[in-house]
């Protein structure tokens, strides 16, 4: 256990590459962020399904100049990523979405590389998609070419493991051993991610003592925990919503459509 997010982060370096948990705004790990940010690290390679949004999340660190290359899936409603990206002051290599959560569990359980179909036929394999761009309109860095290799008459592409310096991940509940459990959506990308880092570092909405979780429930187990810190509770509260809908309140007698 580490006391503050601060301390959790205090060994990161300018130039490091972090793996970050969260689908959309679900499970970000926005303590560990915030805490990067207050400390003033740039020039960071960042994994992570996408890049923030609302000002929260990795969107902190990007508005701020401190990303300098993004792997990941989703622009999304980003603007200003998808601004720094098109005026060539962000690298971006874009994955599909089940390849780069593969990439990641990959690298964490030691596998070097694997074949997939996903991307075969596309820029994906053949290379040529604009990782960074000039500034006027043209490509800068382009992605390379893929290796390609027929299995039962099937193509499939050649994606490699991916390891990174740290992982930040954001856990529901934890244990003092480090193992973890993610709500719903929020496990989507944290596991993976936490499993690529060589130093994973979990904020926990609620600490727990060793075996008052199920075995059965471990999401991830411990070994792959280097850090934990406990979320206070307006800390664990904060959660934001993308995209709020709210529908009339009904009448008895009534069906909202």
């Amino acid at each position: 256990m580490v006391a503050t997010a601060l301390e959790a982060v205090g060994d990161v370096p300018d130039g490091a590459s972090l793996a970050v948990g969260g689908f959309g705004l679900s499970g970000v790990p926005n303590v560990l962020i915030q805490a990067l940010f207050e400390r003033g690290i740039g020039g960071l390679s960042v994994v992570s399904n996408n890049c923030g949004a609302m000002d929260s999340g990795l969107a902190v660190l990007l508005a701020a100049g401190r990303i300098a290359r993004v792997t990941g899936s989703y622009i999304g409603a980003n603007k200003e990523f998808a601004r720094q990206y098109l005026a060539g002051e962000l690298e971006v290599e874009l994955i599909p979405q089940g390849t780069l959560a593969e990439r990641m569990r990959a690298g964490g359980a030691g596998i070097p590389a694997f074949y997939t179909p996903a991307g075969v036929g596309t820029q994906v394999a053949d290379g040529g998609l604009p990782w960074r761009y000039d500034g006027h309109g043209g490509i800068a860095l382009a992605s390379p070419p893929k290796e390609v290799r027929a299995f039962d008459d099937v193509e499939y592409v050649l994606e490699h493991g991916i390891r990174t310096d740290y992982a930040l991940v954001r856990a529901a509940r934890g244990d003092r051993h480090g193992n973890l459990v993610f709500n719903k959506s929020a496990r989507n990308f944290n596991p993976p991610a936490a499993m690529a880092g060589k130093v994973t570092i979990a904020e926990v909405e609620e600490l727990v003592e060793p075996g008052a979780i199920d075995p059965d429930a471990v999401h991830l187990p411990g070994i792959f925990v280097q850090r934990m810190v406990a979320l206070t509770p307006d800390q664990a509260a904060d959660k934001k919503v993308e995209q709020r809908t709210v529908s009339a309140p009904s009448t008895p007698g009534t069906v909202n459509g």
